[in-house]
């Protein structure tokens, strides 16, 4: 199956080994980060949300502006805008690149920080919002003639909208979550469903997870995985540099933010915090430094080693049910261009190779 590859642009440059420093909506960085994933054979990027963040979607408006072909994957919390406003939102930015848009749904597992935008709502309920929401944002995208809508969260009358997908296939839905309430929302609406960089045995048991739930759907949706590879010539020299970039990431915790809170909300951080307690090196090449040093805050676990031993490694998880690979680094402009270079192509020459394979076996 085809093998997709997502990036990460943030408003400035900064990560847990670059402090945040001058304007928080950099255009320079941005523009340069867009032309550096768009050269580099990125698939598209991730734009991310948060409660004190730039806003997601005009973020990735002006990546789409100063790009011709990269798409982008703009993170999105539902409960906050109505969700026929979304999808039109989501609808014209999709027209206005020519079809570049797709939406990564995050529900939230903090209840802290949705606190902050007003959302007082418990964890279950959430995602039982999102779930209606998710409902009236394909039928909004959808429907030729006007549709109703009764919910616990939402009640729409006669919604109808003139803006639809560009494409005929519609705008991709990622979803994120880990828990059994949205691995259930997750079943229903994912067309694409993320997860962060955990083991083998916990990407297949994940996997399995989905498929099931998406099953009782009739569907079956592609999985993605979030890793953050390290690269160097030797094995040795790659593991001396995850060295360094933890030991600079411990120094700089307090100018960067990434601090292990003493609280975990989230499922997908406790699991990849269960994966750091067996180990910081774990299967081929799996590194939980970052995860154990900051509380599995986000994609946080490294694939380590040569270009060619990372390859290997993101073949093994393409093989356990892996079509798409969310990977950014700690430098994002630099990491990001030597990804270009020396480890996207390895990865598709290898999976090309796979299912080759695979097809002459089975003729």
């Amino acid at each position: 199956m085809p093998v997709e590859f997502i990036g990460f642009i943030g408003s400035r440059n900064q990560s847990e080994t670059i402090p945040p420093q001058g304007a928080v909506v950099d255009l320079n960085h941005i523009e340069a980060s867009a032309k550096i994933h768009e050269n580099a054979g990125f698939d598209r990027t991730l734009i991310a949300f948060h409660s004190n963040s730039p806003e997601s979607i005009l973020l990735a408006q002006h990546v789409t502006s100063v790009t011709r072909d990269l798409g982008v994957l703009i993170a999105h919390r539902p409960g906050f805008n109505a969700p026929t406003i979304a999808a039109r939102q989501l609808a014209t930015l999709d027209n206005l690149s020519r079809g570049r848009v797709a939406v990564h749904i995050i529900t939230g597992g903090s209840d802290i920080e949705l606190q902050a935008d007003g959302d007082h709502t418990s964890k279950a309920r959430r995602y039982a919002r999102t779930s209606e929401y998710l409902d009236i944002v394909r039928s909004e995208w959808d429907s030729r003639v006007p549709f109703d809508y009764t919910g616990d969260f939402y009640n729409v009358r006669g919604a109808r909208s003139l803006v639809r997908p560009y494409r005929e296939s519609g705008i991709p839905v990622y979803f994120g979550g880990s828990s059994d309430e949205a691995i259930v929302v997750a079943g229903k609406h994912a067309d694409v469903y993320a997860l962060w960089g955990e083991t083998y045995e916990q990407v297949s048991e994940s996997v399995a997870r989905v498929r099931a739930a998406a099953a009782r759907h009739g569907r079956s949706p592609r999985f993605s995985l979030s890793l953050r590879p390290i690269l160097a010539d030797t094995e040795e020299a790659a593991w001396a540099r995850a060295d360094r970039i933890l030991e600079t990431a411990r120094t700089l915790q307090a100018e960067t933010g990434y601090a292990r809170a003493a609280d975990i909300p989230n499922e997908g951080s406790r699991r990849l915090l269960a994966a750091a307690e067996k180990g910081s090196r774990l299967d081929k090449r799996l590194w939980t430094g970052i995860a154990a040093l900051t509380g599995a805050r986000g994609n946080s676990t490294s694939l380590v080693g040569t270009p060619d031993q990372v390859a290997e490694a993101l073949l093994d998880y393409y093989r356990i049910g892996i079509s798409t690979f969310l990977i950014r680094g700690f430098d994002p402009l630099e990491d990001a261009y030597e990804y270009g270079r020396d480890l996207i192509p390895r990865v598709r020459a290898l999976i090309a190779a796979e299912d080759g394979h695979d097809r002459t076996a089975a003729a």
